[in-house]
């Protein structure tokens, strides 16, 4: 589902992920400051008005915790759960990103394939940088079917090209917050 800001965010909507329970988890930046933005939750054309439960910070914790009430919402949404894995992400794991109509394969970064400043900040990562969706999408484990993370920022590099002299910026990875970070921000009353 997309997560619409009101007015809407010039720059596009972006994804939100059901738990369970009426609550939705996306990108903190995406929601952006709740009392601002009055975010809603958008699926198969219709919005539906939030409460933020909980809010992180783009630069702190990515995640914003979104709660409808749960009898507004299409019975086969209030049916589903989306449980959070609880084994960390490793290098070469398979994954999907779930993106409004799609599912997209891709698998996890070593750190070390990062330029040295972002390795410790941006642990987790993903390969497929064009086609995994936007912040707030979800990552899922493939064998476990957990969700293993939230989409939150590209990591692009710069570089000097040597015959022209111009610096291009290109997009290397995509870091997501990790489950572990997820399950520490839920409130003991949400664990789903």
């Amino acid at each position: 589902m997309n997560i619409h800001q009101t007015p809407m965010q010039s720059w596009g909507p972006g994804s939100g992920i059901y738990l369970g329970k009426g609550v939705f988890i996306t990108a903190a930046h995406v929601a952006g400051r709740g009392w601002l933005t009055r975010p809603k939750v958008a699926i198969a054309g219709s919005e539906y008005p939030t409460r933020v439960v909980k809010e992180g910070s783009f630069e702190g914790t990515d995640l914003t915790l979104l709660s409808v009430e749960e009898a507004l919402l299409p019975a086969r949404l209030r049916l589903r759960r989306n449980s959070i894995c609880t084994d960390p992400p490793r290098p070469g794991q398979e994954v999907v990103t779930i993106v409004p109509g799609s599912a997209v394969r891709s698998h996890i970064l070593a750190p070390d394939r990062l330029p040295v400043g972002s390795r410790s900040r941006f642990g987790t990562v993903i390969a497929d940088v064009a086609r995994t969706g936007n912040s707030g999408s979800g990552v899922f484990d493939v064998k476990r079917k957990c969700l293993l993370g939230i989409m939150s920022r590209k990591i692009s590099q710069s570089q000097t090209r040597a015959d022209t002299g111009k610096s291009e910026t290109r997009d290397i990875a995509k870091y997501f917050v990790p489950a572990a970070e997820i399950a520490a921000f839920l409130p003991a009353d949400l664990r789903l």
